[in-house]
């Protein structure tokens, strides 16, 4: 059983290494003109990018195959107000290039839209822009020539409304309506407040697309299920996909802020959960979602070179033996 690590956007091992360069709309706001707004649009785009590439190659040379890109590439591309300018085409050979060095390498990426992307919504104006997000990050991925089976968004189903039976219902229903571009790419996760694994997955199951299980969030909230007993049927809604299953793993900050990521991965933290997932003998890789990125993926590395029955594969996979 081979289990790949790897992290998300920001290298912390990789001189400036943070794709996430941005301005605020406030100061944005500032700028003199016009011309000078879409200057600093087109620059802060292209940095991202370039270091976007530039951490790509850190991760194979160092056998990362996995990576989340940031969702901060293109500053300000969907805020309402914004300069509106063709960020797809100023860029299309970055892009390509990019995309191609992805395939060429068999990474696997993916971006997970922010928090306020929300498809089960009450509000028709915050649905709409939930789906302009998606639109966002789609592009980008077709302009990668990446796939729907090559590059997922993970999504969150969203808040209760205080019935959510009902915001469960409303989910599948604006999922359905969609377009399929976005449909095809898109993967849901658990998360640590409302949609438990269970509940998160009987979705998945009824629009058959993938289940992310993020183990720290099941560790905060459940209803008591095991993840002996949900752990097959996760895995099951990969079955038609080009990777196998992925988890999310972090750890508690602390006793107080139990939902809060820590800076490293508790290494029993995810040991105890191998220890179920080794009684499937499945494959699946791991999102690690440390505030260290990188570091903390080697620093869990080295930890289980230290476990008996795990093998060591390369700075950033394991086997089970």
């Amino acid at each position: 059983m081979r289990i790949r690590l790897g992290y998300v956007a920001i290298a912390l091992n990789v001189n400036e290494g943070s794709p996430n360069k941005t301005i605020t709309f406030k100061q944005f706001c500032k700028l003199s003109d016009d011309e000078t707004k879409l200057y600093k649009l087109k620059t802060l785009t292209k940095k991202n990018l370039d270091t976007t590439k530039r951490i790509l190659i850190y991760n194979r040379a160092y056998n990362i195959m996995l990576y989340r890109f940031t969702s901060k590439l293109v500053p300000l591309a969907t805020h309402p107000e914004a300069l509106p300018w063709n960020y797809i085409q100023e860029f299309a050979g970055l892009y390509k290039d990019i995309g191609n060095y992805i395939l060429e390498n068999g990474l696997r990426v993916s971006a997970h839209p922010d928090h306020f992307t929300l498809i089960n919504t009450l509000k028709e104006d915050i649905l709409q822009a939930s789906l302009k997000d998606l639109e966002y990050h789609v592009k980008i991925f077709e302009a990668m020539n990446l796939s729907a089976k090559d590059a997922k968004l993970v999504l969150h189903v969203g808040g209760t409304y205080g019935n959510k039976k009902t915001a469960s219902e409303r989910f599948i229903k604006n999922f359905q309506e969609m377009e399929k571009r976005y449909q095809d790419r898109i993967i849901l996760e658990n998360d640590d407040k409302s949609f438990t694994a269970k509940e998160v997955l009987e979705i998945c199951q009824s629009l058959s697309i993938p289940m992310v299980l993020d183990i720290h969030h099941h560790w905060c909230n459940n209803n008591g299920e095991s993840l002996e007993e949900l752990l097959p049927n996760i895995f099951q809604t990969w079955v038609n996909e080009k990777y196998p299953p992925k988890i999310h793993v972090s750890s508690p900050k602390d006793q107080k802020n139990i939902r809060a990521h820590a800076d490293y991965v508790d290494k029993n933290f995810l040991m105890d959960f191998i220890g179920i997932a080794e009684k499937y003998s499945h494959d699946f890789d791991v999102m690690i979602e440390a505030k260290k990125k990188d570091l903390a993926l080697f620093k869990l590395i080295d930890e289980l070179k230290n476990e008996e029955h795990i093998s060591i594969v390369n700075e950033a996979s394991i086997e089970i033996n």
